[in-house]
């Protein structure tokens, strides 16, 4: 039986440098890197050791909607409020927080969305 991984959550931007940098700040875990396609462009990864990596690449234009894909995450060694607090200190913005709903939404700082839950 053949199987398939993930091997890479690619995220269109227009700073690799700053979202990498924001990601690998926001999961503590990572390590990044810098390597160039046969066209010239640059890309910024986040690789785990133990899942895909978070592959930043270079796009010219703007965000434009909703996120079709979005990431969760859950703390560690902490409360989900501590954690969304600690997420916008470094760059994130909250854009909802529903009361019947067990997740807040934020934005990283180039505007994409996810979601962070509580500890599991």
């Amino acid at each position: 039986m053949t199987r398939t991984r993930i091997l890479a959550v690619a995220v269109d931007c227009r700073q690799p440098d700053l979202l990498a940098e924001f990601w690998e700040k926001a999961l503590g875990n990572g390590k990044t890197r810098t390597w160039t396609d046969s066209h010239g462009l640059t890309y910024r990864q986040l690789d785990f050791a133990d899942g895909p990596a978070l592959l930043f690449q270079p796009v010219p234009e703007e965000k434009a909607g909703k996120n079709r894909l979005h990431l969760d995450l859950t703390p560690v060694g902490r409360d989900q409020r501590a954690e969304v607090e600690r997420l916008v200190m470094l760059g994130a913005k909250v854009l909802d927080d529903p009361p019947d709903d067990p997740w807040v939404v934020l934005a990283d700082p180039e505007g994409n969305e996810f979601c962070v839950l509580p500890p599991r």
